[in-house]
């Protein structure tokens, strides 16, 4: 299973009590140290306040609810996975979704959560702070992570081999594209991007999302990505590299896996499962 499986929607009421049970039983899973946990007065505050209150969404897959994800502004609330679905994506999508909406995010967790520590620590969260928690007596840790860098990519496959291109004076290979300008909408930072970097003309109007990576930005001491990728526009062209460009090249999977940057991985995995690349 991946997280390409999943649909994040809003929190529904009819979502109640199907997301109790799940949050009682990853909270019994992740808490063993907090007598009573899952249910009395910790399930009452979940039903009668942060269900209510909070910015709630779920990740489903294949029609069952699988996740919840309580947003209190760019702050976590809650983040609980059903236990049985856990490895396979879907806290990571909730995260990556919180993020799309609020950039740079904060939250708690018990110092004592072993396996939500190094879940967070993976996805890029650093300790703030910390407190004691009078109610359990227990360590609480502040996390936070920075907005991630926002680019986008042209996704440009001729005969199984996918565009790419190297910025002078680096030796890897990235996706066509880069960052956003103020006030403009992706297709116009890609559009805009390809006319600067490779001299091609693709207008907005032309260019059609194919998906979202979430990876680790190259080079950028840890700091996470979201990249936007593209597909349309012209399929018969002729790059003329400009800007910072110093080539362009096309790879086959096993090139690109080697001569790219790690985001590449993803997008070759996607085209593959597509049947545009060679696996």
């Amino acid at each position: 299973m991946s997280s390409s499986d999943l649909i994040i929607r809003r929190y529904r009421q009819d979502d109640e009590s199907v997301v109790v049970d799940l949050w009682s039983r990853s909270v019994r899973q992740a808490h063993p140290f907090i007598p009573g946990e899952g249910g009395g007065e910790r399930a009452r505050m979940l039903r009668e306040v942060y269900l209510v209150q909070a910015d709630n969404w779920v990740a489903e897959r294949d029609g069952a609810v699988v996740g919840l994800l309580g947003l209190m502004g760019a702050e976590i609330g809650g983040l609980f996975v059903d236990p049985a679905a856990q490895g396979h994506g879907a806290g990571r999508a909730l995260v990556e979704h919180a993020a799309a909406l609020h950039g740079g995010l904060t939250l708690e967790v018990y110092e004592r959560n072993d396996r939500a520590c190094r879940f967070y620590d993976h996805l890029g969260f650093t300790e703030s702070s910390r407190r004691y928690e009078e109610e359990t007596g227990e360590t609480v840790l502040t996390l936070d992570r920075v907005a991630p860098l926002r680019s986008v990519s042209w996704l440009h496959v001729r005969e199984g081999r996918l565009l790419s291109v190297r910025t002078r004076g680096n030796d890897t290979f990235y996706l066509p594209g880069g960052k956003y300008e103020d006030g403009e909408t992706a297709p116009e930072a890609l559009s805009r991007e390809l006319a600067e970097e490779l001299g091609l003309t693709v207008p907005a109007a032309e260019l059609t999302e194919a998906f979202v990576i979430h990876d680790v930005a190259h080079g950028k001491g840890g700091r996470r990505l979201h990249m936007t990728c593209f597909t349309g526009g012209p399929q018969d062209i002729v790059p003329r590299p400009g800007r910072e460009i110093a080539e362009y090249a096309w790879f086959d999977r096993a090139e690109a896996r080697e001569r790219c940057a790690p985001a590449h991985g993803q997008v070759v995995d996607r085209l593959v499962a597509q049947g545009l690349m060679a696996g």
